[in-house]
């Protein structure tokens, strides 16, 4: 597996968009989200799948093989995902001897980074803004906001 050094998908990704499920399946259980670390590991997270990711790099696409549990049955794969020119990233996910599915991401900005964005948003009006500010000085420090912005999601009742 090649270096991370200027692969421009390292970060951590919403899923937006599938073509074999559609939205409320892909975030069934959390924010349908792909990690891609610097160091050859990720995570994928989607509907009922979470799974590790082994990953290779290029400038512009990481190519993987996973492993996880889906509706608790072990499952394995590959897939890769590349940035394309109209700013999303298309990822190719395929089980193995199973289904290939092609997911979308919009490559606007990180999921973490965008949930802050909209977070601090609604802190200005929420009557919660305590509770999520408490929150948001716990969790910030740290990489992975999934849990701010789960309570966030959950305090400001959208």
């Amino acid at each position: 597996m090649t270096a991370s050094a200027g692969c421009s998908l390292i970060g951590r990704w919403r899923i937006v968009e599938a073509d074999l499920w559609d939205r409320s399946y892909l975030d069934l259980v959390a924010p349908a989200t792909l990690a891609i670390g610097a160091g050859n590991h990720g995570e994928i997270a989607f509907g009922a799948l979470q799974a590790s990711l082994d990953l290779g790099y290029s400038p512009s696409m990481v190519f993987f093989t996973w492993t996880g549990f889906d509706e608790m049955d072990e499952v394995n794969g590959d897939g890769h995902a590349e940035l394309l020119d109209d700013g999303f990233i298309e990822i190719t996910f395929a089980y193995h001897n199973g289904d290939e599915a092609i997911l979308k991401v919009n490559s606007g900005g990180t999921f973490a980074s965008g949930c802050r964005k909209r977070a601090r948003n609604r802190l200005r009006s929420s009557p919660f803004t305590s509770a999520v500010r408490t929150c948001m000085s716990i969790f910030a420090p740290w990489s992975d906001h999934r849990i701010c912005c789960f309570f966030t999601i959950l305090s400001l009742g959208s």
